[in-house]
């Protein structure tokens, strides 16, 4: 059995929040490898954070950014208390989503929020990017280059580009482990973005 030395522990603790018990057992699980650790934490973290997503938010936080006078945002986080919208560790997830949008310019919240008439617009034209493939082929290509599609135009789908961009992690991954970290519930609401020159 590997030993678990107590820095370890201490260094997952203060990269992830979670408590001291709960990173030993993470990393005896993972046999002493932090990355591994981090991911089971994670896993973790996504059933506690699944149990709270159905609990109202109703407070929360609006956050700005602007970029060089050239690009502005605003969004609408939103949480289950006063409390938890006053912490740092809040703020900084705006500020986060904020300095996001103004970088990687969704044009939707969630994948759930684009018409209809949109997705089946981009299955035609994948379709016929592909046309004269077998049916079950031309079906995978298609749901393929849909969830590509997803991830470039929808904001909780987007790989995060901010600090701890080569985690891979969605901004639906990172409000996530905020949910298990902060034990409330957190809604990204809405956003909108400006670009000087652009016309809505």
């Amino acid at each position: 059995m590997t030993t678990i030395s107590a820095d370890k522990v201490k260094e997952l603790r203060e990269k992830t929040g979670a408590g001291m018990m709960e990173c030993k057992k993470a990393l005896t699980e993972a046999n002493g490898d932090s990355e591994k650790a981090l991911v089971v934490l994670r896993q973790k973290g996504l059933a506690t954070a699944s149990k709270k997503a159905g609990r109202s938010a109703s407070e929360g936080s609006i956050g700005s950014y602007i970029h060089m006078d050239r690009i502005g945002v605003l969004v609408e986080v939103d949480c289950e208390t006063d409390f938890v919208a006053r912490t740092d560790e809040f703020k900084q997830l705006v500020k986060d989503i904020a300095m996001h949008i103004a970088a990687a310019n969704p044009s939707y919240l969630s994948r759930e929020e684009i018409p209809p008439d949109v997705i089946e617009n981009e299955k035609a034209i994948y379709r016929s990017q592909v046309a004269g493939k077998a049916a079950q082929v031309v079906d995978k290509i298609v749901e393929g280059k849909l969830e590509k599609f997803f991830g470039d135009t929808c904001l909780l789908d987007q790989v995060f580009i901010g600090k701890d961009a080569d985690q891979k992690r969605t901004i639906k991954d990172l409000v996530t482990e905020k949910i298990a970290k902060v034990g409330e519930n957190i809604v990204v609401r809405r956003f909108v973005r400006f670009q000087v020159g652009e016309r809505s």
